[in-house]
């Protein structure tokens, strides 16, 4: 096959996306290539689509379980035979793998870059004896010493590659400034590497920054508007994470904690329910990454401010990973700066201290920004833009700026009185004219005390912030930040000069665009996908994605060519989900009186379908059924899996080709199809609650199939 068969025939998409297409006719020439993509952008079809090209196994080397297991299970439902070695498995389960492996009947292994070289049984004398056609390395910032996530077993990939000189590399990363770029290179030993970096900019993510104050009340605030949505909060330390995780428990929302404390078993556990939708929320430390693939989480917070740029981006970029509108809002103080500058201060390596001091400040900068986020955070990686992206917290104050000169001069000469000496607290405490014992009392002596007793804490904590964000404060000192009036402020104060501010808190509550899809039935889409992932126990979003469900909810597929017409819709996934979905679709559409709509593409996906109804998949199934062979067995020759197989038997006797009664008996068919009648939905869950084990989840779709 060509990589765009592949694509169009294992991953339900006619076209590929942004670099794709180059960088696997790059690997496909059997060079070394190095892919800059951020989250979401489609990095691992980079590698996935040359390794069902290829002849041979691919490898990839991966740093989380928890995303092998992701991506193996999201492979396999594409009908792409793959696997993955760490050690969560019995020996009896990796000695099945490693059998797999030498009968080639595993495309893509997935490895920890531990098991490379070590333990009882390299990999290495494992794929000296096959052909191994290409090697992957995900997360390839792992090798750097400056990335954020260093990991020294990935300076072993290096010896990897003298041991296959013959083998194409590709390095993938989703972050990584110059610095971290160049040590890719050379620490993996690549040869005169193929660069290609995409575009940083996540347009459908929504970027807020807003200050701490309270954080958990604007927190709930926030997520009134994404109480059905999946999200990831991140917090500073495994106390946070527990705290907030009560808290959002406390408050009725579907929350689970997720740290380096919790036992093995928990951890994976809550992540396990998280992936699979079985809660909506997860708090997390930003320490202890979480490696996930899970297409539709829909936002990201972070509760305090992360070390830097890279980690922040990184984690942002796990939210609206299926190019639907998705927020990242962030709280920040100058104490999380400076508790972050105490963690990060080693003097034992003060070089390491020195560059992770700088992505810091960075990273502090980015907060205080009162520029675009998205151009700022372009800029960092090296990608200029002289246009303002319109959805981040300072677009949309732009045009809302009032004079704000008189409050600002109260303020900024409060904290010249003050001799610049102070934090912003204790400043609004002179300003609003407080007994506080925390006053000073030659404090209360000066003409700026009690200025400001008619604004409201809030309002001079918005004004210190926005000053701040506009270059007028700065903020200085190390182990209690002080404010210092800047240049430009004390040139305004001089001149007497107009201060315009925007005082509106853009940073928390702004709706996303509605989609235009039906909203009832792509809830009803979700369950169904729900009660799939259930049965077969993967994640939902393995199953499809939010954004193939919205496609059916705008476009209406009633049957199978339409249905394949769907983005994420391949010949697999059609054969074994299909029928449930458009049949849900066309009762719906009765039932509101509405008409599909026609989804126009630039070509058609290769079904290879005849007139009959009956692709040449299922005519193999057919024939191998007239045979005299049992389902276990068709599955076994044809090397795919048993519900692959059970789904086209279910739909060759919904043809007609087939009489139910061969999988069936007369009085069972009558049984199960008597009790569907009598529910009112179709959904297969209650039927196989109702009759236990007596019947399987293939028989009570047999007996369906033909039921009028």
């Amino acid at each position: 096959m060509t990589p765009k068969e592949v694509l169009k025939n294992f991953y339900g998409y006619d076209n590929f996306r942004g670099q794709q297409e180059a960088i696997i006719k790059s690997i496909l020439s059997d060079k070394d290539t190095i892919v800059l993509m951020p989250t979401g952008g489609g990095k691992s079809v980079c590698y996935q689509v040359p390794a069902m090209v290829y002849e041979g196994l691919t490898l990839v080397i991966s740093p989380l379980i928890a995303l092998m297991k992701d991506q193996v299970d999201a492979l396999n439902a594409n009908g792409i035979p793959s696997a993955y070695l760490n050690s969560t498995q019995s020996t009896s389960e990796q000695r099945f793998i490693h059998q797999e492996i030498q009968s080639g009947k595993i495309k893509l292994l997935y490895v920890a870059p531990e098991r490379l070289f070590g333990g009882a049984f390299p990999l290495t004398e494992l794929l000296q004896d096959i052909k191994l056609a290409l090697v992957a390395i995900d997360e390839a910032h792992c090798v750097s010493q400056w990335g954020h996530d260093f990991r020294p077993d990935y300076l072993q990939i290096g010896m990897l590659r003298k041991e296959f000189p013959a083998v194409p590399f590709i390095a993938l990363t989703a972050t990584a400034d110059k610095q971290t770029r160049k040590d890719i290179a050379d620490k993996l030993g690549l040869i005169h590497p193929k660069w290609f970096i995409s575009s940083f900019d996540r347009p459908n993510i929504t970027y807020r920054v807003t200050p701490k104050r309270n954080s958990f009340e604007k927190l709930l605030e926030f997520l009134e508007y994404h109480q059905k949505s999946s999200g990831i909060i991140y917090c500073l330390s495994r106390k946070n994470v527990e705290d907030t995780a009560e808290k959002l428990q406390a408050a009725g929302l579907s929350v689970l904690p997720y740290h380096a404390g919790l036992n093995r078993e928990t951890r994976a556990a809550n992540q396990e329910k998280f992936i699979k939708d079985e809660v909506k929320i997860m708090v997390a430390t930003i320490a202890f990454g979480m490696g996930i693939d899970k297409s539709n989480v829909r936002f990201v917070v972070h509760m305090n401010m992360p070390q830097n740029i890279e980690g922040y981006y990184q984690e942002t970029g796990r939210a609206g990973r299926d190019g639907l509108p998705s927020e990242a809002l962030l709280f920040y103080s100058y104490g999380d700066f400076m508790t972050l500058k105490r963690m990060i201060d080693t003097p034992d390596n003060p070089e390491y201290a020195s560059i992770m001091a700088t992505k810091l400040t960075k990273m502090k900068d980015f907060c205080q920004s009162s520029k675009c986020r998205r151009r700022y955070l372009m800029s960092y990686f090296g990608e200029q833009t002289d246009e303002a992206c319109g959805n981040c917290d300072i677009c949309f104050s732009e045009g809302n700026q009032e004079d704000m000169t008189i409050p600002s001069q109260m303020l900024l000469s409060t904290l010249a009185r003050l001799k610049e000496s102070f934090g912003m607290g204790y400043t609004i405490l002179v300003l609003r004219g407080s007994q506080s014992v925390k006053v000073q009392e030659e404090h209360k002596q000066l003409s700026v005390y009690g200025i400001g007793k008619d604004k409201t804490e809030d309002f001079w904590k918005l004004l210190g912030q926005q000053l701040i964000q506009e270059g007028y404060i700065a903020e200085a000192g190390q182990q209690f930040p002080t404010l210092k009036l800047t240049t430009l402020a004390w040139t305004k104060l001089k001149k007497k000069q107009k201060i315009l501010l925007s005082m509106q808190d853009n940073s928390m509550l702004r709706k996303t665009k509605k989609v235009a899809y039906e909203e009832a039935l792509f809830e009803e889409l979700k369950s169904i996908r729900f009660e799939i992932a259930q049965k077969e126990n993967v994640p939902p979003y393995v199953v499809f994605s939010d954004a193939s469900l919205v496609e059916m909810a705008t476009y209406l597929p009633v049957n199978n060519d339409s249905f394949l017409t769907i983005s994420g819709v391949g010949q697999t996934k059609s054969e074994n989900y299909g029928s449930q979905f458009t049949t849900v679709i066309s009762k719906y559409v009765q039932k509101h009186q509405l008409s599909p709509r026609k989804k126009l593409t630039s070509s058609k996906k290769t079904v290879n379908t005849s007139t009959n109804g009956i692709s040449s998949t299922e005519k193999m199934t057919l024939k191998l059924h007239q045979d005299g062979m049992d389902i276990y067995q068709i599955a076994k020759t044809r090397e795919m899996a048993l519900t692959t197989i059970e789904g086209h038997l279910t739909k060759l006797v919904k043809l007609g080709k087939i009489d139910a009664e061969q999988f069936v008996s007369k009085d069972d068919l009558l049984n199960i199809r008597l009790f569907s009648r009598r529910q009112e939905n179709n959904y297969l869950k209650p039927i196989k609650e109702h009759f236990g084990e007596r019947y399987s989840y293939f028989q009570i779709k047999v007996a369906l199939a033909t039921d009028k």
